[in-house]
């Protein structure tokens, strides 16, 4: 078993007074789970990941692999293998040799070294390049090789900060495929830093979001976009982020301007005012005479099918960003002004407008 454990772990750096880059975490990660470490830079996912290898001390609280408390615990007796973003590949070596190098120093006997480079890499499509030096593969290839230098390890925990980022974007979707199921075939314990919430939403089982070194939810994908717990993780999560917009409280609702947007009585009881979230997919454009707010188009991003209107609205006599979804055969020109309302169904989130935490549906 695999599991990982973060008990109130912390990292504090010297200052006056000491910056937490991992403030109190708590996690837990079932064994055979990937998840995944999201957040801005500067959040503190790194560097969680850092203090599970041991190259970061943990100064608060403690850390355990499969039961064991690793928190002292040397890194190379730690039982797990990093792919880091630059490949950090040994450039004398063949594919075959960088893979088989951390064997070697083990003193693996020579047989099964050779066994394990050529499973690793049947599973990873690069047989026909283990005679090759780094130099002579494409990024794609080299992120692969640091893969297979890690899976011959046969590692309790995988470790990965970044490994796509030095991609392109057609050959990072084709990468994060390809660890995604090899991650299922291995059911090897995997936790992932990013700071791609895409990414973060297409591989992970969960995906754990941070800032400012403070973990604000723990959850599915799905979970993660349909409720977020703050206004941070609302904002964070989704491509593009959702529409966030302080509004008076109504009768049975919120103003904007407009438009009604009706809200539990639940959410609306002791607040004159609430912070309405909604996705770009639960706005659509209207008629002229159908109640919504007039938005000015800045920006069309057109995908093909749909594309995405930004534009300024004037709520409460604010100018206001919003992000509308559309079809494509729907597109309105730069500059031209729209009408847009909510979709029959769309869903509405409330937030409290000081502390940004989720009110009760």
């Amino acid at each position: 078993m695999a599991e990982v454990t973060y008990l109130n772990a912390s990292r504090l750096y010297p200052g006056a007074p000491p910056v937490r880059a991992v403030d109190k975490l708590n996690l837990d990660v079932a064994d055979g789970e990937f998840l995944v470490l999201v957040g801005p830079s500067g959040s503190g996912k790194s560097t969680a990941l850092r203090m599970l290898a041991g190259l970061e001390e943990v100064d608060e609280g403690a850390i355990s692999i499969g039961g064991k408390d690793v928190t002292t615990v040397a890194p190379k007796d730690r039982d797990i293998a990093m792919v880091f973003q630059s490949y950090a590949l040994y450039p004398h070596m063949t594919v075959a040799e960088n893979m088989a190098f951390a064997l070697k120093l083990k003193r693996t006997p020579k047989a099964v070294i050779t066994q394990k480079v050529k499973d690793a890499a049947a599973m990873l499509d690069l047989t026909p390049y283990l005679d090759r030096r780094p130099k002579a593969l494409s990024g794609g290839q080299r992120q692969r090789v640091a893969m297979g230098r890690a899976i011959v390890r046969e590692p309790s925990v995988f470790l990965m900060d970044e490994p796509l980022s030095n991609l392109d974007a057609k050959l990072r979707v084709e990468t994060r495929a390809n660890i995604t199921a090899l991650q299922t075939r291995l059911r090897t314990t995997t936790i992932y830093v990013t700071h791609d919430q895409v990414e973060a939403m297409t591989m992970g089982h969960r995906v754990a979001v941070l800032k400012d070194g403070l973990l604000q939810q723990c959850a599915s994908p799905r979970e993660l976009y349909d409720r977020p717990v703050n206004t941070f993780v609302a904002g964070f999560i989704g491509s593009p982020s959702m529409n966030l917009v302080d509004a008076p409280v109504t009768d049975g609702g919120v103003a904007l301007d407009g438009l009604r947007v009706p809200l539990p009585r639940t959410t609306l009881d002791a607040l004159g005012e609430v912070r309405v979230g909604i996705r770009p997919e639960a706005l659509c454009l209207v008629g002229a005479s159908d109640p919504g707010v007039e938005l000015t188009v800045r920006l069309v991003e057109e995908l093909g099918a749909d594309a995405f209107v930004y534009g300024e609205a004037l709520i409460g006599g604010e100018p206001t960003r919003l992000i509308v979804r559309t079809p494509g055969a729907e597109i309105p020109a730069f500059g031209e002004r729209v009408r847009v309302g909510l979709r029959p169904g769309g869903r509405v989130h409330a937030f409290h407008p000081e502390t940004g935490e989720r009110l009760p549906d």
